[in-house]
């Protein structure tokens, strides 16, 4: 089951947010041969007209489970202010050479307008 966590974007910023992967018994998860994807949409059932996927990437070491979602300036000024939908997925391939994608993160995003452009 993924963790739930709202976040704050305003638009016109740049935006980071840092993710510690975590074993289910607490340990750090080790990311080597992981990749992770990250995208909002204004709602659940938005067409991809309306959906922005976030810059992510596993950081190095990959031994230190940390991943790291991101939108630049340009790409938070494009939002529409308002709610929108998240969720960040981790993949991995396993032994049997399947795709095992789980959901890790999602929540909502609050778009907050901005004044200066």
């Amino acid at each position: 089951m993924a963790d739930y966590e709202d976040i704050s974007v305003d638009q016109g910023s740049d935006i980071a947010i840092e993710l510690h992967m975590t074993n289910t018994d607490g340990s750090v998860k080790n990311l080597a041969n992981h990749s992770v994807a990250a995208k909002m949409k204004r709602n659940y059932n938005s067409d991809s007209d309306n959906t922005q996927a976030f810059n992510a990437i596993i950081a190095t070491p990959p031994s230190d489970g940390v991943a790291t979602i991101s939108l630049t300036n340009t790409q938070t000024a494009a939002l529409a202010a308002g709610r929108w939908v998240y969720d960040v997925e981790l993949s991995y391939v396993d032994s049997s050479s399947s795709t095992i994608t789980e959901r890790v993160l999602e929540g909502k995003v609050f778009v907050t307008p901005s004044v200066t452009k």
